[in-house]
């Protein structure tokens, strides 16, 4: 195993089985038959190309917005993807068998070595294209990053104002809830969809003096108005 830092990789070395800190990307004399490269976008292809594998290696990222072919450039036999679609914190452990891993190949041998590996993860697998990947990953930004920042902002504001974060947990919960159960577009509320442009202008003036979220809090209400009062 190989990372930048490597206290890292000898702290993830200590959880598995059989696992031992390598001092660079060669990996020529390696008995292994896959590699995983699990690093941020913007190393890929320079972890990619500096890698050296043995010979008959598969090479496997696990980037939800890189397209399969992004591998092109290493010396690998095969080549695949295996993304799981979850949010990863280092102190918050995870229940892998409720994990959705997508899998994509660039041969019928390595699709088959890649789900029969994801299936001994989760039992929640599925073949991927690329496209399809890349839609999945953006709708995920919106689901899980964008809506945690929105809960940062919350905070914020409350905090402000001396008040428990602990206020807005049964709101949030309730809201994940139903959206679950009724699905999100049945499961908005609020005043931007009632229309309620009374209550918009009187939140809108609160913010007065955070121009930035201010703007944000207009484009989203606007945005909700759009869709449910002009299809409506």
């Amino acid at each position: 195993m190989f990372s930048r830092d490597s206290r890292h990789a000898a702290e993830l070395t200590g959880r598995l089985y059989q696992a031992e800190v390598h001092g660079s990307l060669d990996f020529s004399e390696s008995t292994s038959g896959l590699f995983i490269v699990s690093v941020a976008d913007d190393a890929l292809i320079s972890v990619i190309r500096e890698l050296v594998l043995p010979d008959d290696a598969t090479i496997v990222h696990t980037s939800g917005s890189q397209p399969l072919t992004i591998l092109q450039d290493s010396a690998a036999t095969g080549m695949g993807v295996l993304y799981p679609l979850q949010t990863f914190s280092k102190d918050k452990k995870i229940d892998w068998k409720a994990v959705p891993l997508f899998v994509e190949a660039g041969d019928d041998r390595t699709q088959a070595l890649l789900m029969e590996l994801a299936a001994e993860i989760s039992p929640r697998v599925y073949p991927m294209q690329s496209e399809q990947r890349l839609a999945l990953h953006v709708a995920g930004v919106f689901a899980s990053n964008f809506s945690n920042y929105m809960l940062t902002v919350a905070a914020d504001i409350l905090r402000a104002q001396l008040l428990s974060f602990d206020y807005l947990k049964p709101l949030i919960v309730e809201t994940i809830n139903k959206a679950m159960v009724l699905g999100p577009e049945e499961g908005q509320s609020g005043p931007a969809r009632r229309g309620d442009l009374e209550i918009l202008d009187r939140h809108l003036e609160f913010l007065q003096e955070d121009a930035k979220i201010a703007e944000i809090y207009r484009l989203i209400s606007q945005q909700i108005i759009d869709h449910y009062h002009t299809t409506e």
